[in-house]
């Protein structure tokens, strides 16, 4: 939130205890992403893209259409400009 730039290649991911419907909001983010729902195989379940809130204010909510584990925000188009579709796996490995 309240970001002006996210530099490329990095992100925000968002792990959480277990599975379950997700929705995430643009309140007070200035630049446009894009997020992956990933279920808790580490697949990718679904790519939406996100627009910062227009000239009234009004923050839209993007919901996953399935229960997730994960969500990963990034840079608007980044998932498409690296290959990552739908089905795609992601690894995390902490420390890297």
């Amino acid at each position: 939130m309240f970001r002006g730039h996210l530099p490329e290649g990095e992100g925000m991911l968002f792990i959480y205890p277990r599975s379950g419907p997700r929705a995430f909001w643009m309140k007070n983010t200035r630049i446009p992403l894009s997020i992956a729902y990933i279920a808790s195989n580490w697949r990718i379940d679904e790519i939406r893209h996100m627009d910062p809130p227009g000239a009234g204010g009004d923050a839209p909510t993007y919901p996953s259409k399935e229960p997730v584990r994960y969500a990963l925000e990034v840079n608007r188009g980044w998932f498409e400009r690296n290959g990552f579709t739908p089905g795609a796996r992601v690894a995390y490995r902490p420390g890297d």
